[in-house]
């Protein structure tokens, strides 16, 4: 019996022991997932409730500070900027904008300069840091790229100085002109030779105020509101009529060709005005007894079929240099031959704004003493691409990819003009 007895007492004591260690272990665990980590002092729930909603929504590169100056939640944008790296915030005049807040609990901004992630070429970002306490102890920095705006802004501002330039040389060249017509009012050949000047003159400053208006125009309208199927080779004519005085006062051959009944969908007034200038710069530009020729084809492109317009002179040619900044407004490659031919510079920015508002772009090709092609790609419109299935042009088998509907002299090939 006392040896029943004590296994009895042992067993009673051994279950009171195992019941104490599960209850100290459940409330071991209890608390321990209580306490905080540091794992869970970075996670969302730090935050206060609804300012990660807001935070996701922002334009703005968000990152959020705790005390130690480490990152709390930061977006994406923030991370594509550079300003995170490591857990920490990058940019030192940003963490101490970040301390000097937590300190005072004073909303800081500031725009700084920061270099191009992953760029050599000393390329800076403009942004714009606004700091502001976030809590207690947590710190709220919005940062903003302002780099395309200031871009636009010094685009702005070189518009305006050079259309002030350009608009006041020749109404300078007028009201000096005039004064000389008073003085030589007894002089019928200086009042004439005078007079034509102000004539020339006048036709700059006319010429200048409408690409003045056609680029405005081109830049704020949206072309295809009033879009309709145009025919490429009424396009075609229309930049030779256009162009037929001055091509024949220089002799320059004009010749036109390629694929037959092609059209294009977009605005007409717009689309004749792009090919126009291509071909009055082509003349303008070449010189006498040579030729100028407009070729037109389809082409194949994986969101359709396109139109091919290509503009070929035997001119002075464009340097590379001068390439990548043709179609700036107002920038010319020779200004004093430019002031001679009554270029405004204005006639390839044009091209390249209406070309873009249609879907489609332009290019160059250019050698020093070879001449020129620019090309036009335009999308096909709709209706046209189905004739063409129906009944397959055969002027797409020719190898050149052109045919002779034109009565205009044929073009060949771009490539292979001298």
């Amino acid at each position: 019996m006392d040896v029943n007895a004590a296994v009895a007492a042992a067993a009673a004591i051994a279950g009171v022991l195992t019941g104490v260690i599960a209850m100290l272990a459940f409330r071991w665990s209890e608390r321990d997932q209580k306490r905080p980590t540091r794992t869970s002092l970075h996670t969302d729930p730090v935050l206060p409730p609804g300012v990660d909603t807001v935070l996701s929504v922002l334009r703005s590169s968000a990152v959020v500070l705790d005390e130690a100056d480490a990152v709390v939640k930061a977006s994406s944008a923030a991370y594509a900027l550079g300003l995170v790296r490591g857990g920490k915030l990058s940019i030192e005049p940003m963490l101490q904008m970040a301390r000097d807040t937590r300190r005072d609990g004073e909303i800081r901004q500031v725009e700084l300069d920061l270099p191009r992630r992953g760029s050599g070429r000393g390329e800076a970002l403009a942004v714009s840091a606004r700091v502001a306490p976030l809590g207690s102890r947590l710190v709220l920095l919005l940062v903003e790229d302002l780099t395309e705006a200031r871009r636009i802004e010094a685009v702005r501002r070189d518009f305006v100085a050079n259309v002030s330039h350009e608009l006041k040389t020749p109404v300078g060249a007028l009201s000096l002109l005039s004064e000389a017509v008073m003085d030589a009012s007894d002089d019928p050949e200086a009042v004439e030779r005078f007079a034509g000047r102000m004539q020339i003159e006048a036709t700059r400053l006319t010429n200048l105020v409408q690409e003045l208006i056609d680029l405005s125009r081109v830049q704020n309208d949206d072309p295809l509101e009033d879009a309709e199927s145009v025919q490429v080779d009424e396009l075609v004519a229309e930049a030779v009529d256009r162009c037929r005085h001055q091509a024949g006062t220089k002799q320059i051959t004009m010749a036109a060709g390629g694929t037959a009944d092609l059209h294009v969908w977009g605005n007409r007034g717009q689309l004749a005005a792009a090919l126009g200038n291509l071909v009055e710069n082509a003349v303008n530009y070449s010189p006498a007894r040579t030729r100028v020729g407009i070729a037109a084809r389809r082409v194949s492109a994986p969101g359709g079929d396109m139109i091919e317009l290509a503009v070929t002179d035997q001119g002075i040619g464009i340097s590379d240099k001068d390439k990548e900044r043709i179609f700036e407004r107002f920038y010319r490659v020779d200004p004093a031959r430019s002031r001679a031919t009554g270029g405004t510079g204005l006639g390839l920015a044009i091209v390249k704004h209406v070309v873009a508002s249609h879907g489609g772009e332009v290019t160059v090709w250019s050698a020093e003493g070879q001449g020129s092609t620019f090309t036009l790609r335009l999308p096909e419109a709709a209706a046209a691409r189905d004739r063409a299935l129906q009944h397959p042009d055969p002027g797409l088998d020719d190898e050149a990819g052109l045919t002779e509907p034109s009565p205009y002299e044929p073009l060949p090939s771009p490539e292979v003009l001298p």
